[in-house]
């Protein structure tokens, strides 16, 4: 293979660049930071952590509610990723969820669920899909004889005199021929 021959596109390359495609037609981002924030917000509720031999349950009374917080969250994530006409309605929800995990869930996944809950709404919120590149017309074959190109432009051969005899040749409109005198008035 010499350096002027371009390497063949390989399987790795062809899905990366599909992936990228994909995610640029949907709010790819925020709904991969809805779906992160319903991860700490269902697990902390049901974790238990391990301090040496000293084992510390995170179990609140609210634990089937930040259950359902969560799983809502991580399905809205999903939402925005496949279904990017409801954008609107799953940010919203997010944040609305987001801001409800903070009493019920131990304040929000510890606040770190809470904070991917909230700028995760609000870029789906404000994320707008993008315009599709408009195609440019195809260019006419103007060669002509001989390969060389073709004047596209006829008017530029011909030579006309600047100014006609006899007109004044002040463009601005402020002559005292035509009684403006250079002042500018309203009425």
């Amino acid at each position: 293979m010499s350096a002027e021959s371009p390497a063949a596109p390989g399987q790795f390359d062809r899905r990366r660049q599909q992936f990228r495609a994909w995610r640029g037609t949907r709010p790819f981002w925020a709904g991969l930071f809805v779906m992160i924030s319903g991860l700490p917000i269902m697990y902390f509720p049901y974790a238990h952590l391990k301090l040496g031999g000293l084992t510390i349950a995170m179990a609140t009374t609210a634990g089937a509610g930040s259950l359902i917080i969560g799983v809502l969250l991580v399905v809205l994530g999903i939402t925005l990723w496949f279904q990017k006409h409801v954008r609107t309605f799953a940010g919203v929800a997010a944040i609305m969820l987001g801001l409800v995990s903070l009493p019920v869930s131990n304040f929000g996944g510890f606040i770190v669920g809470f904070l991917f809950a909230l700028l995760g709404g609000a870029m789906a919120v404000a994320w707008a899909p993008g315009v599709p590149p408009a195609e440019e017309p195809a260019q006419q074959d103007t060669t002509g004889e001989g390969g060389a190109p073709e004047a596209t432009d006829y008017d530029t051969t011909l030579l006309r005199p600047v100014n006609p005899v006899g007109e004044p040749n002040d463009l601005s409109g402020t002559s005292p021929v035509n009684g403006a005198n250079g002042r500018h008035s309203a009425g």
